[in-house]
């Protein structure tokens, strides 16, 4: 009994932190959004590479850099998910403790505020990994032509 007191203590615990993760993450996701679409729009203008500051580097360290800008984007597509079902799982406990105490409309707000966090990770997981894919593919078409200019095809 004293272990699940301790374990929905930390739980608890974890609710603030994980909403802030959520809502940074959110924020992080729009930017990103945000500065895709300018890359995008720079793209098609012609003659944007994220790559050129690179290209006098070996292939070795230019594929490391492409890892490099891709991470933050492929975790935040995988994390964003995760915190949100912790958001989701944590106050669920007391919630359903209020419906069995009768207490309908306090189970209802913190319900709410539950789903509206996993919905703002979810949200900011699609926005990453869409970023991710783009953005990988235009990385991954940059990196073919320096090493077709390199003879390394």
């Amino acid at each position: 009994m004293m272990l699940e007191q301790g374990f929905a203590q930390i739980a608890q615990a974890l609710l603030w932190p994980v909403l802030v993760l959520v809502g940074l993450g959110f924020i992080y996701a729009l930017w990103v959004a945000g500065a895709t679409l300018m890359e995008g729009l720079q793209r098609r203008r012609g003659g944007y590479r994220a790559l050129a500051r690179h290209e006098s580097k070996p292939v070795e360290e230019i594929e490391l850099q492409v890892l490099h800008q891709l991470e933050p984007l492929r975790l935040l597509g995988r994390v964003s998910p995760l915190l949100g079902l912790i958001a989701t799982m944590v106050p669920l406990g007391p919630a359903l403790q209020s419906v069995a105490a009768g207490q309908g409309q306090q189970a209802l707000a913190v319900f709410s505020g539950a789903f509206a966090g996993v919905v703002l990770a979810l949200a900011a997981a699609a926005i990453g990994l869409v970023a991710y894919s783009i953005k990988r593919r235009w990385l991954m078409a940059e990196l073919v032509a320096i090493r077709s200019t390199r003879g390394l095809a």
